[in-house]
């Protein structure tokens, strides 16, 4: 008995595992809450929905250049006395990471949660644009040995 060994050219491997492949994907946007960004002349503020999640369960931690945001949305269903007929929320932990500015001053981020909105601010560093100046280009002659092309700029 022959088995016919799937070519490199068929097709129907990827049709195959492609949505496996994506699914992982799928979940981890499916449990993780939506955020907005934004900037004004003080600060950075990421606001997360997060309706439901107590703020016991969040946790909320600065490593280096990222901020990194845990939580659980912990179920309320009792499955040992309820029938439930469907149920569309979901439960579960989550994590959501960002990158933060370089003048961002990570000693001053705050947080608070209101009506199912965590809001983190992240101030700006007051010293962060006070060393700005323009550096003016002169333009040299070159002292090399003659026909040396490039130059010498002692």
């Amino acid at each position: 008995m022959q088995r016919n060994a799937p070519s490199h050219g068929s097709t129907w491997w990827p049709t195959l595992v492609e949505p496996l492949r994506t699914m992982g994907h799928r979940i981890v946007d499916f449990l993780s809450p939506p955020a907005d960004a934004s900037a004004n002349d003080d600060a950075y503020v990421i606001e997360l929905e997060i309706p439901g999640v107590s703020e016991a369960d969040i946790s909320i931690e600065v490593h280096g250049d990222q901020i990194d945001i845990f939580g659980e949305k912990r179920s309320s269903r009792d499955d040992k006395t309820d029938t439930y007929i469907f149920t569309e929320r979901s439960y579960g932990a989550f994590r959501r990471s960002f990158r933060l500015p370089t003048d961002v001053d990570s000693q001053q981020i705050k947080a608070h949660s209101h009506d199912g909105v965590l809001r983190v601010t992240m101030p700006k560093r007051l010293d962060a644009g006070g060393d700005k100046r323009r550096i003016e280009i002169k333009r040299s002659q070159p002292r090399g040995i003659t026909g040396d092309p490039r130059p010498n700029f002692e």
